[in-house]
């Protein structure tokens, strides 16, 4: 009787089967497969994102500085280095640098810039042209359809 006790015993702590790990390899390799076929949809979502905030957060507060220490906003010709560097030794109330470094978007490409700007005449056009990289219409801009001319940038709209 007590030998019928042991067999029991031993059956059930037994471990997996062959075709239960078989089943379980099967399921992870079918979850990984999705996941790297997927990866630039699931990480890249948030690339338009990050222009856009970009845009509309992070250089905003430095050319409003440099407008206050300059009376202006940078030139176009200037563009957004002079958040970096002295544009010119004549500039002698300038007290940059107004950013760290200028990143590119997200995409590689440089955020363009305008001032004054074309749809913003009092200020600066900012727009970056999105996942293709081509110019022509741009994707994330500081500006929006229909807006009044001479207003001041708005939140930028994403395409």
């Amino acid at each position: 009787m007590k030998n019928m006790d042991k067999r029991s015993v031993s059956s059930s702590c037994a471990g997996f089967t062959l075709l239960e790990i078989l089943i379980a390899i099967a399921l992870l390799a079918a979850i990984a497969g999705l996941l790297v076929t997927n990866l630039d949809r699931i990480l890249g979502g948030g690339r338009e994102e990050v222009a856009r905030l970009y845009v509309e957060e992070t250089l905003t507060t430095p050319l409003l500085s440099y407008r206050i220490n300059m009376g202006r906003y940078p030139s176009t010709t200037e563009g957004l280095d002079a958040l970096l560097q002295r544009p010119s030794e004549d500039a002698v109330s300038w007290r940059g640098p107004y950013i760290k470094q200028l990143n590119p978007d997200p995409w590689g490409n440089p955020y363009q810039y305008r001032s004054p700007g074309e749809h913003n005449p009092d200020s600066y056009d900012l727009w970056s042209w999105g996942p293709d990289g081509k110019e022509g219409d741009p994707d994330i801009v500081n500006w929006r359809a229909g807006k009044e001319q001479g207003e001041a940038p708005s939140k930028p709209d994403v395409r």
